[in-house]
């Protein structure tokens, strides 16, 4: 049997049941990688006393044959899901010292399934990024080292920080939020599986705000299987979120068949993008021919209005963070930063609390929702958004699912294209026309670069129409048999 931490989440859970292992040594197991992980930075906050501590009542409830889905499953938490009691900062020095006094639905809902929690993963300021170098609490290192080149490389964002973790093989699997790639682009520069649901399948009530009209929870997990059972065990409606949809949630995990025979496969031809690497093109191809041979049929789609997406996402995004961080004043919460007046504390606090990035798309965003510019941007991004959504409705008249690459790149050095904000927002490509739309869509790790690096192929399916997409994304992971580990477990060991 391999070391308790480096099995796959249903490995573990099937391994509870049979009573192989119990949940405190499953949870001992964990707090020890997370220690050994301490060097990528991965948690702001360890929470090893209350992980024992919640894995002795797991075993209690075993023990009284009340096990629930995740019962005594190690996890770490991103952290912008408010959990109660702890520390929860949003990557943010303006929420230092909140502790809040609830729970999140979705973190809620791991617990009453039986879930510990590890801690809480660092992450990009209030999700703003996609290499997790945002964070007040310092920067996320990548488990990963190219061939022969030992600088450390980002791990994607927003959730970099959960998608480290889960790769480095210190939890189980995490929960992550993906606005418009921050679930699906760490997971694939890690090597891992991340899935961004349905928008309204998961609550967001108790997650941290960004934007209000894209943002979804998700797991990061090793295996497809994983992510299925994360899924159900997250998700569900919520009367507390407005924008959570009333439908069953269904046994994703029976929904793995392996069989994609008749399956339309959509390729769409608007993701062939200018200065794509060799590489990432050829390995779309291969997964082309992976679903072929299992039974599915390509068919060349367009979605043309793609090219306008991640313009669009950058004046939606940013107008909507406008917004929900004009909470954030010194006033009732986190940092406060004295000032002779009203207005100056309000300045100096948002001033020393919010990060470079934040500040420029809070100023984006205050830009384009002002008087003489909301018609011109604002109301012209949402039209275009409609037209992207309905592209996507075209096309599923046709298709199953969608196959595209994840990102155009394999993971990148830390450092690297921090100085030019447009380089790093392309690094959510493929990943932003989904959001948008509101689709589901996953992220399986599928093969490596020339310098030995993970990279992803990315299936979007129609909306609530997670189960497709993840019987698609088994058979891709089937196909592919990635196997390769990232040279810090190696190092470890």
């Amino acid at each position: 049997m391999p070391p308790l931490n480096e099995q796959t989440l249903s490995a573990a859970r099937d391994g509870l049941a049979k009573g192989d292992f119990n949940a405190v040594e499953l949870t001992q197991a964990h707090i020890a990688a997370v220690e050994a992980a301490r060097p990528l930075n991965a948690f702001v906050t360890e929470t090893p006393e209350r992980a024992l501590a919640m894995a002795v009542e797991s075993d209690k409830r075993r023990s009284a044959g009340q096990a629930g889905m995740l019962e005594g499953i190690p996890l770490a938490i991103k952290d912008l899901f408010c959990t109660e009691g702890v520390l929860t900062t949003a990557g943010s020095h303006i929420l230092d010292g909140f502790q809040p006094p609830y729970e999140s639905t979705v973190t809620a809902n791991l617990w009453n399934q039986g879930a510990v929690m590890l801690g809480k993963a660092n992450m990009d300021e209030f999700a703003m990024g996609s290499s997790n170098m945002t964070s007040f609490y310092g920067a996320v290192e990548n488990p990963w080292r190219r061939s022969g080149d030992n600088r450390p490389l980002v791990p994607g964002g927003s959730s970099g920080g959960s998608a480290a973790v889960v790769a480095a093989r210190g939890a189980l699997a995490a929960t992550g939020t993906d606005t418009g790639g921050s679930i699906r682009q760490p997971a694939s520069f890690c090597g891992i599986v991340g899935l961004k649901p349905t928008y309204g399948r998961c609550s967001r009530w108790g997650t941290v705000a960004f934007a209000s009209s894209l943002d979804q929870p998700g797991p990061l997990t090793r295996t497809v299987r994983d992510a299925a059972l994360m899924l159900r065990a997250m998700a569900g409606h919520d009367a507390k979120d407005s924008t959570s949809v009333d439908r069953p949630v269904p046994d994703y995990e029976a929904a793995l068949t392996g069989d994609i025979r008749g399956l339309k496969v959509g390729i769409p031809k608007e993701y062939r993008v200018d200065g794509m690497a060799a590489e990432i093109d050829t390995l779309w191809q291969q997964g082309i021919d992976w679903l072929r041979q299992a039974g599915a049929e390509p068919v060349e789609i367009s979605l043309p209005h793609t090219r306008y997406a991640l313009p669009t996402y950058y004046i939606v995004a940013p107008a909507e963070a406008s917004s929900n961080l004009a909470r954030y004043d010194g006033v009732r919460f986190g940092l406060r930063v004295p000032g002779n007046t009203l207005d100056e504390m309000y300045e100096a606090t948002r001033g020393e609390g919010f990060g470079a990035e934040v500040q420029r798309r809070v100023l984006i965003g205050t830009y384009v929702l002002s008087a003489g510019y909301y018609d011109a941007y604002y109301n012209k991004a949402r039209q275009v958004r409609t037209l992207i959504a309905n592209d996507f409705s075209k096309a599923f008249e046709n298709v199953d699912v969608v196959l595209t690459p994840t990102t155009p790149s394999a993971a990148f050095a830390v450092g690297e294209k921090m100085d030019d904000p447009i380089a790093m927002y392309l690094n959510d490509v493929f990943t932003v026309p989904a959001s948008l739309a509101g689709l589901p869509a996953i992220s399986v790790p599928a093969g490596l670069s020339g310098d030995g690096l993970p990279l992803g192929l990315h299936l979007i399916g129609r909306a609530f129409d997670e189960e497709t997409v993840l019987k698609a994304a088994g058979v891709l992971e089937e196909a592919a048999q990635f196997t390769a580990e990232p040279g810090f477990i190696a190092g470890r060991g």
